[in-house]
């Protein structure tokens, strides 16, 4: 079965004035300040940043502002920015000057760069910004709204007013593949109840996006789940702390430590402390909205190519608490996700112990290693295989 998601964008006047530009005409005659007025905005937005973090050395920042990549660079200072704000009880306030600052930076067209930014903070600022929402409600969140909302707006511009639709084939049809083993009469009686045989089934992914002023608590999972979902789509440019310390705080955010996190572990040595029990500490509601863009943020830190093993790690962790969560409170679609991601995990670990172990089996020559028989240098044979 083949599934693609059909999102719809709208274009812009900078698109359709290119493409209608012939070959040999310039379609940017002021690429040379748009490029300069790039850096400048990058270094501004760097130097900024001095009076708002006192124990960073202010060398650093110069240092970072004159590189010739400063909007790139600035993702060095990811780490600080987290620890500043988890180590400040008051952040996420409306008048904390870091909030404004990735507000007003997330609104600059350019350069991209400080965009990923603001969107490699985004599991941070939704951990802090869900969890002091249920152990503190009457704490004032206006930063943290303030950076969602604009992440929650920029998203809903770029869907136009349109839902995400996904489009299914319909397996009932037969492929080009294969012959068709239906009986004529079942056929006849499928194609008079179907006009068109064959036709993709069109489902709502997400619906609309309605424009917000301001976090509701009835739209407060929605926004954060848009904003996590503009995280999911450039998951591939941040860091791998961010990915692992997502998957570690929707660890926090479940809540459930219980035997059925463990239940399709068999054969890979699972110690089961608890019962089923749930855990103190950060335990959020987690409605479908919020846990659609979830369980896709951790399918790629579980199965995409690339991640190191600490992301992957703190994936499959994050799909067994989901896993539990949802069995607890029985919510189909997560249950069928996470299980799968679940089971997909647990085939690829064997996979690598399966491979691991026919590699100590076999000698640097080839064959098993037995030291009563002499046998002559052979040529090193090497054995590749992703971890």
């Amino acid at each position: 079965m083949t599934i693609t998601a059909t999102t719809t964008t709208t274009s812009s006047p900078s698109s359709s004035s290119s493409a209608s530009t012939t070959p040999n005409s310039n379609p940017n005659p002021n690429s040379t300040s748009t490029w300069w007025e790039s850096l400048s905005r990058a270094r501004s937005r760097v130097l900024s940043l001095s009076p708002l973090l006192p124990s960073l050395p202010h060398q650093t920042l110069t240092l970072i502002a004159d590189s010739d990549r400063p909007a790139h660079s600035l993702l060095s200072l990811l780490p600080h920015l987290s620890h500043h704000l988890s180590d400040d009880p008051h952040s996420g306030s409306g008048d904390d000057p870091l909030c404004n600052w990735l507000y007003d930076t997330y609104l600059l067209p350019d350069p991209p760069e400080l965009r990923l930014l603001v969107l490699s903070l985004l599991p941070l600022l939704s951990h802090l910004y869900l969890s002091r929402v249920v152990s503190r409600p009457d704490l004032s969140l206006a930063g943290f709204e303030a950076v969602l909302l604009a992440v929650y707006t920029a998203e809903a511009k770029i869907r136009g007013g349109k839902p995400v639709l996904v489009s299914v084939p319909d397996l009932s049809s037969p492929s080009l593949y294969h012959s068709p083993r239906v009986q004529p009469q079942t056929h006849h009686r499928r194609a008079s109840a179907d006009p068109h045989p064959g036709t993709p089934l069109t489902g709502v992914l997400s619906p609309p996006l309605e424009p917000q002023l301001a976090v509701k608590s009835t739209k407060r999972a929605c926004i954060v789940g848009v904003a996590l979902d503009s995280f999911f789509k450039k998951i591939s440019l941040v860091p791998p702390r961010a990915k692992s310390d997502f998957c570690a705080f929707v660890v926090s955010w479940a809540g459930q430590e219980c035997r059925c996190r463990y239940e399709f572990d068999d054969g890979l040595d699972v110690e089961v402390e608890t019962n089923c029990e749930y855990v103190e500490g950060n335990r959020i509601p987690l409605p479908w909205e919020l846990l659609q863009p979830v369980l896709r943020i951790i399918g790629h830190c579980l199965l995409a190519p690339g991640n190191d093993q600490e992301v992957r790690d703190a994936a499959s962790a994050a799909a067994r608490a989901v896993y539990a969560r949802a069995m607890h409170e029985i919510i189909p679609q997560a249950i069928l996700a996470a299980r799968s991601l679940i089971r997909l995990d647990v085939s690829a670990r064997k996979k690598e112990r399966e491979a691991a172990a026919a590699m100590l089996a076999v000698s640097p020559g080839g064959a098993a290693s037995n030291p009563a028989t002499p046998s002559k240098p052979k040529r090193q044979d090497v054995l590749l295989f992703s971890k």
